[in-house]
């Protein structure tokens, strides 16, 4: 068989390369089509998304109409869920609880991207005493835990938070954006470190481009995947994040609809009712769980090891 015969050959098994541009985004896109993990995560969230955006779609109950003489009341008792100590149906604020839940981890990742990634950039290509000096804020930051810092940063702020449902839901994403970015930084700070010494980052800037167009033509595009998946991952924990703070009493208050908030309240009644914690405990876990296994997924597909 001659040499272009082989060619030839190659040429016809490989008809769908043909022609085609690869790129990373597209390549981790055909490895997340063929994950069934990817696909079950999406159809959750989306119903999660649905939930929090139309509420109206899954529920006609206020959530916020009280039936006294029904109270602890059980599943199947004229509602799904049952009732909880107020007379509040249960189901209609688990689906509108997801609203909060939603607002609170997808602001908080937005958030804690934009500012991780900043100073993680910045970090990373100017290095110096730029690096060192934001590299201890950083540290500073991150030797904080989470919860406890949210506490303390949370009752820190005045009373005009509480005044209507956005500042409540802002001040939340206020204290686990201030508490999360250190550790993106960190993580965009090791990847552009790593894409800097690359030969097409040295040839633009031989051939003048400016700092600018160098980061974001050919450092972010090579420096933003392992972003991307800690993202992911971090949006379940921070809807976690925002339930434990809610359960305890201060983080999402009234007139929020919380699932963490439903939680505290029915702890109270444990062993009597506990279908009252039961569903919004469920809620959340699921809600968790889509995000972390969008996270996994998305993971996989850009981990070139993996394929």
């Amino acid at each position: 068989m001659t040499e272009q015969s082989v060619v030839e050959e190659t040429h016809v098994q490989d008809p769908h390369d043909a022609g085609e541009e690869r790129s990373l985004a597209s390549d981790a896109w055909r490895a997340m089509r063929k994950n069934p993990l990817f696909w079950i995560s999406a159809v959750m969230i989306t119903v999660f998304v649905l939930m929090a955006a139309f509420p109206s779609l899954f529920t006609s109950t206020s959530p916020n109409q009280p039936v006294l003489a029904e109270a602890r009341s059980l599943p199947g008792d004229g509602t799904w869920f049952g009732r909880d100590f107020q007379g509040y149906d249960i189901y209609a604020r688990c689906i509108y609880g997801a609203r909060a839940s939603i607002l609170v981890g997808l602001f908080t990742t937005i958030g804690t991207v934009l500012v991780g990634g900043v100073i993680g950039v910045m970090s990373g290509y100017l290095g110096g005493w730029v690096d060192s000096l934001l590299s201890r804020i950083g540290d500073v930051f991150f030797a904080i835990p989470l919860l406890l810092g949210a506490i303390i940063f949370l009752v820190s702020l005045p009373g005009f938070f509480d005044s209507n449902y956005l500042l409540i839901v802002l001040k939340v994403v206020l204290a686990l954006v201030v508490l999360g970015w250190p550790s993106l930084a960190r993580l965009m700070r090791s990847s552009v470190i790593q894409v800097k010494p690359n030969d097409y980052v040295q040839a633009a800037r031989a051939l003048g481009a400016s700092p600018a167009r160098v980061i974001g033509s050919h450092i972010l595009p090579n420096a933003l995947a392992p972003m991307i998946v800690v993202a992911t991952i971090n949006l379940g924990a921070y809807i976690a994040a925002e339930a434990t703070l809610s359960f305890l009493g201060i983080g999402l208050q009234y007139p929020a609809i919380s699932w963490g908030i439903d939680i505290s309240s029915a702890i109270i009644g444990l062993r009597t009712t506990p279908h009252m914690l039961f569903f919004p405990g469920l809620f959340l876990s699921l809600a968790v769980l889509a995000f972390i296994m969008l996270g996994d997924a998305v993971r996989d597909a850009l981990d070139p090891k993996s394929r």
